[in-house]
């Protein structure tokens, strides 16, 4: 059995889901990915996929078999890459994932302008707004929004995000301006909701604290809780890119800054691999770059 071959199917079968998947890619008949499976579990006396009529899914030793197929596959890529115009020029697929609302907005743009730079290069972009399991979904390189909790993946900071809170100046004009964020309790506000926290949190001498806020409007949607706020029905608390364009044309105003939490990382992640792909390490070189400006 050529193991570097059998390891580079069983990549691609759970990258791709499916068995025939997988072999029409690799451009390989069913039977002869299913023979290379099943010699490669039967070397290494374990079950790497559970297999049923309707779906594949991989067992704990298949995501652990997984992660150093990934490693040992990056390390040949490497070193081939290094003898050939792709150290130059990057080239191949690449899947990337992000939030929803700051993926159209800035994520998107970036990939597609990393796209026109070089040509050779196929993007796959997957918006959710949920934590995407990179190893387990086959996504390359995941754009995250706050602290990472996941010890399997490697992260970089390429910028941060403030939490702010807004009004319109013709709601602050009828209502004034709130001078602590405990002031909230008795306002209208417009809540964007989450499964994170009942209130808003805010600091003060570097202790954090919650108001538990109320309005007559919630969304579970940044983008028309932040167009309430514009039409002046209340405050809004949000990330910074959220409101942005809105605070820049001056439809609406940062209140409470002295009490802001501290800035949140946007961070490109990826999982641990001793040696990265040529296409990956230009993409985040590429993210870093364009992400530069979001700074608190």
């Amino acid at each position: 059995m050529d193991k570097l071959k059998a390891m580079q199917t069983f990549a691609r079968i759970a990258e791709a889901g499916s068995l025939t998947a997988a072999a029409a890619e690799l451009g390989s008949s069913l039977p002869a990915v299913v023979r290379s499976l099943a010699a490669l579990e039967a070397q290494l006396g374990v079950r790497l996929i559970n297999r049923t009529t309707r779906r594949l899914s991989l067992t704990e030793e298949g995501r652990h078999y997984l992660d150093t197929c990934r490693q040992v596959l990056s390390a040949v890529e490497e070193g081939e890459s290094a003898l050939t115009a792709e150290a130059a020029e990057p080239a191949g697929q690449l899947s990337i994932t992000a939030p929803v609302l700051f993926g159209q907005m800035h994520v998107a743009p970036a990939v597609t302008r990393f796209v026109q730079r070089y040509d050779k290069m196929r993007c796959s972009v997957q918006l959710y707004d949920r934590v995407v399991d990179l190893l387990e979904e086959g996504i390359d390189v995941g754009i995250r929004i706050g602290t990472l909790t996941d010890s399997s993946l490697v992260a970089q900071q390429i910028g941060s995000l403030r939490r702010v809170t807004v009004a319109s100046p013709a709601y602050l004009r009828r209502h004034g301006t709130p001078k602590h964020p405990r002031e909230l309790q008795a306002r209208n506000c417009v809540r964007f909701i989450t499964k994170v926290s009942p209130g808003w949190t805010y600091y003060e001498n570097g202790a954090p604290f919650v108001v538990p806020v109320g309005g007559n409007l919630d969304f579970n949607q940044a983008a028309p809780a932040v167009q309430a706020c514009v039409e002046g029905l209340g405050l809004g608390n949000f990330l910074s890119y959220q409101p942005a364009s809105f605070v820049r044309d001056k439809q609406l105003r940062i209140v409470l800054q002295e009490f802001e939490p501290p800035p949140r990382p946007i961070s490109v992640v990826y999982p641990h691999a001793r040696l990265l792909p040529t296409r990956t390490k230009v993409f985040i070189e590429w993210m870093k770059q364009e992400f530069r400006h979001f700074k608190p």
